[in-house]
């Protein structure tokens, strides 16, 4: 992956001096892809006052209605919460683990953040295929939303500053794609009345992680969607 493969997400944003601090650090740290998850009103004065000769990142900015919207073309979607429980993520990651780790997978990826006031709720990171914490004291475990995303970025720049495109990269799957298999799968199985309880909707949110996790190209996913097409077409014969 490299750093042109990373787009930040702010969701619900609302302080507008925030938003522009974050076009700020991204520039700082090579980072040149912003969008914004049903922001509320912002005062672009300032943005403009806290974007320091960033108001490029500001400009090409895109705006979507929802989250879902926002991470459809990304391949994996990484939540940032400190709060953990039953029906929060099992799987986080620290920054630099993060970044170490993105550096060996293909893009493009989104990383995503929270309101300023509640950070990401239980069904915003539902939407994530893994989170990410960043590890503080607990006398003050919460971090103004551009502090943040500056520990990210720097921690993004080192892992990836270095990488250089190769010819004939693969691409991974989007999350629109991996929906579709999602979709094959658990048809398939509901079909062989694997669903003797309501828990479809959990073992999609399962297997739409850990595939987005495993980086899939899209050749394969479509190659893994036939076998299980396939597979289901024998067994009602």
């Amino acid at each position: 992956m490299f750093l042109q493969d990373v787009t930040i997400i702010l969701c619900k944003a609302s302080e507008s001096g925030n938003v522009g601090a974050v076009c700020r650090v991204m520039k700082n740290m090579g980072l040149s892809h912003l969008r914004l998850a049903d922001p509320q009103p912002l005062i672009l004065e300032k943005i403009y006052s806290r974007a320091v000769n960033s108001w490029d990142i500001w400009e090409n900015t895109r705006i979507f209605d929802n989250l879902a919207a926002a991470t459809a073309d990304c391949s994996i979607v990484i939540g940032t919460t400190r709060r953990r429980g039953h029906h929060r993520k099992s799987v986080s990651m620290s920054p630099r683990t993060l970044a170490l780790w993105l550096s060996e997978r293909p893009g493009p990826a989104a990383l995503v953040f929270g309101s300023e006031r509640s950070g990401l709720q239980d069904d915003e990171l539902k939407l994530c295929n893994f989170a990410s914490h960043i590890p503080v004291s607990e006398d003050q475990p919460s971090l103004n939303l551009s502090h943040a995303v500056q520990v990210y970025a720097y921690e993004l720049f080192l892992a990836l500053e270095q990488q250089l495109p190769v010819k004939g990269e693969w691409t991974a799957m989007n999350q629109t794609k991996v929906e579709v298999l999602v979709k094959s799968i658990t048809d398939a199985l509901a079909g062989l009345g694997f669903y003797k309880h309501p828990n479809r909707e959990e073992q999609s949110r399962f297997l739409r992680d850990i595939i987005s996790r495993a980086g899939l190209s899209e050749k394969e996913g479509e190659y893994f969607k036939d076998i299980i097409v396939k597979a289901d077409r024998l067994s009602k014969k």
